[in-house]
């Protein structure tokens, strides 16, 4: 059986967002099909949307942790303080591999510029770089699942 780190990277090698690699490995777990969460992180690759902001492993695994900690209930005070706690957890965790949680400071380019772009494929980024953040997230909630 292959292991929900492999799926999340097999998802981003056949040519999905980090975002979507990440959460859709996890989201049937939580009653979310996977066509379902592909949809729902797809505007979230890339440093969200192409803005090269937060890394989209970084926040595919926030979604995963909220879908796993997080409660509709406004009055679930518990609930809500640990999803934060989990979200500051894998922060610090992945900051730590990383040195960063910026899409544009792992790459080191700029996306929206054509220079950017070539230089994306020139140095293998997405299967250097991205691929790792994609494990690492992977891996930083499996962690974070057996310790909580």
């Amino acid at each position: 059986m292959i292991s929900k780190i492999e799926k999340a990277i097999d998802t981003f090698s056949r040519g999905y967002n980090c975002a979507q690699a990440v959460f859709s490995t996890y989201a049937p777990s939580f009653g979310i099909d996977e066509a379902k969460a592909l949809k729902i992180s797809q505007g979230f690759g890339s440093g969200m949307g192409r803005l090269q902001e937060v890394c989209g492993a970084v926040t595919g695994a926030f979604m995963v942790i909220g879908a796993q900690n997080g409660s509709a209930d406004l009055d679930n005070t518990p609930a809500k303080e640990d999803t934060y706690a989990q979200i500051k957890a894998f922060n610090t965790r992945f900051r730590e591999r990383h040195g960063t949680i910026l899409c544009r400071d792992l790459l080191g380019i700029d996306l929206n510029t054509e220079e950017g772009q070539q230089e994306l494929w020139e140095k293998n980024l997405l299967s250097t770089v991205c691929a790792r953040c994609v494990r690492d997230a992977a891996e930083i909630i499996e962690e974070l699942d057996t310790q909580g």
